[in-house]
């Protein structure tokens, strides 16, 4: 199999994964705050199939990774009755962060496994430096000759890259994303009118701006270098 091609298939099981521990996430906590909605519909649930939206969730971040565009996409919006919930203001906002909180945790759980790996395992220091260097198409790694592994080693890097990127996208204040639900709470009435009745093509332009402008480096470099130097130091 191609290179490229593995690399990509490796970073797209991430993504599912990451992309429905996310929207269970949202859908355990509503739960937990007393809006049983998304729970009546089989949401709370690690079952991606519940989750998984074929054009975000399959086709865009597959074309996106050919393309060699950031490896990003979405799931079914999970749905929230705020009338359901005890405190709305407070609980909803809660509901929205735990989406990227999760993604957080799943970064973290997935930096811990490779310390694991990097100081258990006899070639495990080997695999994760080659899994770092795949990952950022370092010229002359490869896939050849790693050990058996290596492939947990690559799927758990991927998966901090991913789960790092989709939280820090998410909270972008663009609708639908979480950081615009987290903001309508602050917009006073009129504000919120205009808000919401942006587009969606007018926010997939606004989106793109924001992509092309770098804006979501400049708060996923720093995060992206703290997990490095904690994993490649440690």
């Amino acid at each position: 199999m191609n290179q490229e091609v593995a690399l990509i298939l490796f970073e797209f099981a991430a993504l599912v994964f990451a992309l429905t521990f996310h929207e269970f996430a949202h859908a355990w906590t509503a739960s937990f705050f007393g809006d049983q909605t998304a729970r009546m519909m089989g949401r709370v649930t690690l079952n991606p199939i519940k989750h998984l939206d074929p054009l975000g969730s399959v086709v865009l971040p597959l074309v996106s990774a050919f393309a060699h565009f950031p490896l990003l996409g979405w799931a079914k919006p999970t749905p929230v009755t705020t009338r359901n919930l005890r405190n709305v203001k407070r609980d909803d906002i809660l509901v929205t962060l735990a989406g990227p909180a999760s993604n957080v945790l799943l970064a973290v759980a997935s930096l811990v496994l490779l310390l694991v790996i990097k100081h258990v395992f006899p070639t495990g220091q080997m695999a994760v430096l080659n899994a770092a260097l795949l990952s950022a198409r370092i010229e002359g790694a490869t896939l050849q000759g790693q050990g058996a592994i290596f492939p947990i080693s690559l799927l758990l890097y991927s998966s901090v890259v991913i789960n790092l990127l989709l939280a820090i996208f998410n909270l972008l204040p663009v609708p639908p994303l979480d950081g615009s639900r987290i903001l309508r709470h602050y917009l006073p009435y009129n504000a919120l009118q205009m808000y919401d009745n942006i587009g969606g093509f007018a926010n997939l332009i606004i989106l793109y701006l924001l992509m092309r402008s770098g804006v979501l480096n400049i708060f996923f470099g720093p995060a992206f270098s703290l997990f490095n130097r904690l994993l490649l130091s440690a």
